[in-house]
């Protein structure tokens, strides 16, 4: 049997004996850690072990460490990060190196703890309105810088044998309210999206995973872009990434109120899994029952991903944060 198309989360710092059963029955392709999730490394790599151990494979555990204010690993057993966007305009000409001596120093901290992916990087372009929940997150008001810092963070990762996932596909740098309370509507042109919004995510088409963004696109369709076939037609049309994506979190409330529903919508439009967190465990049951088994096509687009997923190169650690160190100045840390 295939693996249920869902990515799910655990209540605590380690499963309890029902969230073992319920893994073990659901079998979901994955999992992701929250703040909740992480108290020290030992803790950490012992959740991680009890997750695989649940599914019986060696599942993908994904995390948010962007850096700034989303970051789960925390002091004073992780680095602390500067926001993306500030620490993009304080390397100025170096920010590509800086991106990427970051995120290959984030991708060992977070293999040491059996962490393999992380979802990054975010190449949403920021906007003069983009809402404070995302713009920090950002890289840059320029498509080209966006992608090509974007390809830094990506090769960061993979370097590091951690898989980047993409986000928020097709874009969400437009959004002025923020998705995880309210649906953020665009008005701008089909013309204008191509050139601006899409563009960066047209550059990086190549990397092994993505995240949907909740977002309506009005020159597309009235419907959120996760829920949207015709939004994943231009993801896998215009944008050509071919590769496996994932919902952004199906409990946040720019899709409503029933995650059961969202999940039906998502993986009918063209979604391979859905990622649902924060909520009880009869909710994530009912998720997961909803989502059912992956397609034949998201497994052979999660094979591909997988094939991404290698050990790490071997570098020195003290001396890319020392030239991380210098470039910065110092104000790379947050």
């Amino acid at each position: 049997m295939a693996p249920t198309a869902a990515i799910l989360d655990a209540d605590a710092l380690r499963l309890s004996g029902e969230e073992k059963a319920f893994f073990k029955d659901a079998d979901p392709w994955g999992f992701i850690l929250f703040a909740r999730n992480i108290d020290t490394p030992d803790q950490v790599r012992a959740l991680c072990d009890e997750m695989r151990s649940a599914v019986g494979r060696d599942a993908v555990i994904t995390v948010d460490q962007e850096g700034g204010r989303v970051q789960r690993l925390r002091a004073p057993h992780w680095r602390e990060w500067a926001a993306p966007l500030d620490l993009v305009a304080c390397s100025g000409a170096r920010a590509e190196r800086a991106m990427y001596l970051m995120y290959r120093i984030i991708a060992d901290e977070l293999r040491a703890l059996g962490i393999d992916s992380n979802c990054a990087p975010m190449v949403d372009v920021a906007g003069a309105a983009t809402h404070d929940f995302l713009r920090n997150r950002c890289y840059s008001s320029d498509p080209a810088r966006v992608a090509a810092v974007g390809r830094a963070v990506a090769e960061g990762l993979l370097e590091g044998g951690v898989l980047p996932v993409l986000k928020h596909m097709p874009g969400h740098g437009r959004a002025v309210v923020d998705s995880h309370h309210h649906l953020p509507r665009v008005s701008a042109g089909a013309a204008d999206l191509q050139e601006v919004d899409f563009a960066p995510f047209r550059v990086l088409n190549d990397l092994p995973m993505g995240m949907t963004a909740h977002i309506v696109f009005e020159a597309l369709d009235d419907t959120p872009a996760t829920c949207s076939p015709r939004v994943m037609q231009v993801i896998r049309e215009d944008i050509g990434f071919e590769n496996l994506i994932m919902t952004d979190d199906i409990s946040m409330k720019a899709l409503g109120g029933d995650p059961v529903a969202s999940t039906r919508a998502a993986l009918a439009a063209g979604c391979d899994l859905a990622l649902f967190c924060n909520a009880p465990l009869e909710q994530r049951r009912a998720v997961a029952d909803a989502a059912g088994e992956m397609t034949p096509a998201a497994q052979i687009r999660a094979a591909r991903a997988l094939d991404q997923r290698k050990p790490p190169q071997d570098v020195d650690i003290p001396a890319l944060e020392a030239e991380f160190d210098a470039l910065l100045g110092g104000a790379g840390h947050g």
